[in-house]
């Protein structure tokens, strides 16, 4: 009996491993050109990526400058009669600028979601890799791991820590990425242990190659599609967990700008200035949406079986 009962259903959004020769350049590209969804997503994710590094550049104020007198403008296409041109998407309930802190709420969002993919790749990875390569005992532990995490529920445990702790950028990442582990361990270690018998792995042991160079060089290049897809999910997620923990005051604190805390801030004007909970929601959404479709599109050229 499978010690992990969700190991299949999870590892379904896996592809299958198969140890194949390395793609032709011309036969990616054409597969990258044939893949609009990929192409999209990528564009929007640059650029989203591009508008974080260069926020200093692109900003047009201060995110943090406040200023009362001109607090609530709404943006041209909402009320041009009362919109600032000086600021396109209007301002906040201090006078801030809402597209200041739109492009510099983008580089909160996309280091939590990096970092956090970070901690939670390693960590679930290790784990995964070790307990389908070794089996036994070894999967016996790392199955009793995944089976109390998936025992916790993570927003209650987030919430719960967070709030110990307090809210902080190094905090989210911390907590978010001890708690999301969990796919990548059940993926890497259904995944190695379809490789594990293989005839390559067996050569590399017949010539003497030691465990941990079987591990890097042999198994994990092979298993590094389903991670991909793993990865970009556990970013997603982590991006919106992140705005979640904000918007109920415990993720990242003021005045930093986050877009779940401009969520938060707005949602008291929700009834009389709704498109201050609408922009920073949108730019979530389509941030997630994006890096969803990257990591299905890379799964889709990338697979064995010749999709396309």
């Amino acid at each position: 009996m499978d010690p992990i009962p969700a190991a299949s259903a999870i590892a379904d959004a896996a592809l299958p491993v198969h140890a194949t020769a390395p793609m032709p350049q011309r036969r990616l590209w054409r597969r990258m050109l044939g893949n609009p969804g990929l192409i999209v997503a990528a564009l929007v994710l640059g650029l989203i990526a591009i508008m974080a590094v260069a926020a200093p550049l692109v900003a047009p104020h201060d995110p943090y400058e406040q200023s009362l007198d001109t607090r609530m403008t709404p943006p041209a296409f909402v009320d041009a009669e009362r919109s600032d041109p000086a600021h396109l998407l209007g301002t906040d309930n201090l006078g801030r600028d809402y597209l200041s802190r739109l492009i510099y709420g983008a580089r909160i969002s996309l280091l939590i979601g990096f970092f956090t993919m970070l901690v939670s790749g390693v960590i679930g990875t290790v784990l995964g890799i070790a307990a389908g390569y070794f089996g036994g005992r070894t999967d016996m532990v790392v199955s009793f791991l995944v089976t109390t995490r998936l025992s916790l529920p993570v927003v209650m445990v987030a919430l719960a820590v967070v709030a110990v702790l307090g809210g902080s950028l190094q905090v989210v990442v911390l907590v978010l990425g001890l708690l999301l582990w969990d796919r990548f361990a059940v993926v890497m270690r259904s995944a190695t242990m379809q490789v594990r018998g293989r005839e390559y792995i067996t050569a590399a042991r017949a010539i003497g190659c030691s465990v941990p160079r079987i591990l890097w060089g042999e198994v994990l290049p092979n298993v590094l599609s389903g991670l991909v897809v793993i990865a970009s999910y556990e970013m997603a997620q982590a991006i919106l967990l992140e705005a979640a923990l904000s918007f109920l005051g415990l993720g990242v604190q003021p005045p930093l700008p986050s877009w779940g805390l401009m969520v938060s801030e707005a949602k008291e004007f929700m009834l009389f200035e709704p498109w201050m909970i609408m922009l920073p929601g949108a730019a979530i959404c389509l941030l997630v949406l994006a890096i969803n479709l990257l990591g299905d599109g890379i799964r889709d050229i990338t697979a064995p079986e010749g999709r396309s």
